[in-house]
């Protein structure tokens, strides 16, 4: 089982490190399981990164942790938590992570972006784990890409932090380099 300590600490932590770390958080394969699907697991990741079973809150972040490493998206868009022995259904209303703090170091070509998610993930910007913003009704919805096809809904203060480095960058569209990627902060 993966382990269930407590996530470094972000502010005190370089780019590098974030790096490295993110590069050794490796979750099980769970892409390589294919027991049959079992049921409901009667959970589910409300839009702002709440875990509940039954209708309750989960208040433990280790078990959230746990549960987390073991998410995965299916072909058909729908999620499970997959295990080598079985297969359960679980709810997400918009992604199963929230991108909750971010660090920045460089500028322009230079920069590098790296998000702290509600699991204690860390995920850097790059090819492997673009950004994107999707335009709905109520707004745009920005998101970085973690692992196998999940998602980080980015919270909204850390939008906003992204928005006001691009236009004070003045770039056409409006966007953000990280990792020699420039990713465009328009809706797609």
């Amino acid at each position: 089982m993966p382990e269930t300590t407590p996530p470094p600490d972000f502010a005190g932590l370089t780019l590098n490190d974030i790096a490295v770390l993110a590069a050794d958080n490796r979750p099980p394969p769970v892409d390589t399981w294919h027991p049959d699907h079992c049921g409901d697991s009667l959970m589910r990741i409300a839009s702002d990164g709440t875990w509940f079973h039954e209708g309750s809150p989960i208040g433990r972040a280790a078990m959230v942790r746990l549960f987390s490493t073991i998410l995965r998206r299916e072909s058909d868009g729908s999620y499970v938590l997959v295990t080598p022995v079985e297969k359960l259904s679980i709810l997400v209303d918009d992604a199963p992570f929230v991108a909750v703090e971010m660090k920045v170091e460089g500028q322009g070509r230079d920069r590098r972006l790296a998000f702290r998610l509600n699991t204690g993930d860390l995920v850097v910007a790059d090819a492997d784990h673009p950004l994107r913003i999707v335009e709905r009704a109520d707004g745009p919805h920005p998101y970085v890409t973690v692992r196998g096809g999940l998602d980080a809904l980015i919270a909204r203060p850390v939008y906003y932090e992204m928005v006001d480095l691009a236009l004070d960058e003045g770039a056409d569209p409006p966007g953000l380099w990280s990792e020699g990627h420039f990713f465009a902060l328009d809706a797609q």
